[in-house]
């Protein structure tokens, strides 16, 4: 997925102080489209109150992307509405940008700039200057951790510190709702943190975020809520918590596929769900003792952990997230 809305000129103040009380920050209601007389979106309905941490998963064409993409008025809607603070798209679209931030999936920082003067030409698009930029910039880029790179450019910076530039430059209008698309793609697991760590910080602020992600382990960690989309449609919408709860057994116990043989074979032997992922088995059961006992007992080696929310990924739309 790769978006990039391009900001429109702030005529709102600074801060989440102006959220519209307690309405949604984002309610989308019948979203649909249609490309080639093939629906796309097709009826999505979502509320997103002020301040929540939302995730949105999917599969490649499950119609995520284009989900985003209406609501950030990049793509016309066919059907239904979408609010963002209060105001409509796309009648105030230009009202909306001005107070949203948008994380790319891939970075379009310039090259010929350094880290302050990429944050200062994005900030001129929202009329920003003089001390309260100066002071906003300080705080982004200790936000981001980036105040000894000040004056570096783009080309000497790590994959971690380039995605930490971009969310701060997407936080320079102070926005009170953040997308974020696939935000961690490529980095490794300590710049992850770190970012995962800021994006903490901006939850406890009461700013919106919406992300997008194909690490199923970071939507778990991070979201408050996590809406699951397949062939356009949301198909389960709850905590993760809540989603594993109601969608899958709490244990699982995996095994690769040559060990397995012998209960594909004879089903009945092991009464439990079993679903092939590539070379592995993975065995899902509420009694996990019993499960166990049957493979010890045939010498066959295996591994147990609690379910997670791609197991219930897998379930519900029967591919990978990477699929």
């Amino acid at each position: 997925m790769n978006m990039h809305a391009e900001p429109a000129p702030s005529r709102h103040g600074s801060g989440v102080s102006g959220s519209a009380g307690t309405a949604p920050a984002i309610a989308m209601a019948g979203l649909r489209k249609v490309y080639s007389g093939v629906p796309v979106v097709d009826g999505i309905d979502l509320s997103i109150p002020p301040g929540e941490f939302f995730g949105l998963l999917g599969p490649n064409g499950a119609g995520k992307t284009t989900t985003l993409r209406m609501l950030l008025g990049l793509t016309p809607i066919d059907a239904g509405s979408v609010r963002v603070l209060g105001m409509s798209i796309p009648e105030q679209e230009r009202e909306i940008r001005a107070r949203l931030g948008v994380v790319p999936q891939f970075d379009t920082l310039d090259p010929d700039f350094t880290v302050e003067e990429n944050l200062l030409t994005y900030a001129s698009y929202f009329g920003l200057s003089g001390p309260v930029l100066k002071q906003r910039i300080d705080d982004l880029l200790d936000l981001a951790n980036l105040e000894a790179r000040r004056h570096s450019r783009i080309n000497t910076l790590s994959g971690g510190m380039k995605r930490r530039l971009t969310l701060a430059r997407a936080l320079i209008n102070r926005p009170e709702v953040v997308i974020l698309d696939e935000p961690t793609t490529g980095l490794d697991p300590q710049a992850r943190h770190h970012l995962w760590r800021q994006l903490r910080r901006l939850r406890e602020r009461g700013v919106t975020l919406v992300l997008t992600t194909h690490y199923m382990e970071e939507a778990e960690e991070l979201c408050d809520r996590i809406a699951i989309i397949d062939a356009g449609r949301i198909i389960a919408c709850d905590s993760p918590q809540a989603l594993i709860a109601a969608h899958v057994e709490p244990w699982v116990i995996s095994l690769n596929a040559v060990s397995a043989r012998r209960f594909i074979a004879d089903p009945s032997m092991l009464p439990a769900r079993m679903l092939e992922i590539a070379d592995t088995w993975l065995i899902y059961t509420a009694d996990p003792a019993a499960v166990r006992a049957e493979l010890e007992s045939a010498g066959l080696p295996h591994s147990t952990r609690a379910a997670n929310l791609e197991d219930v990924f897998l379930k519900l739309t029967g591919h990978d997230l990477r699929e």
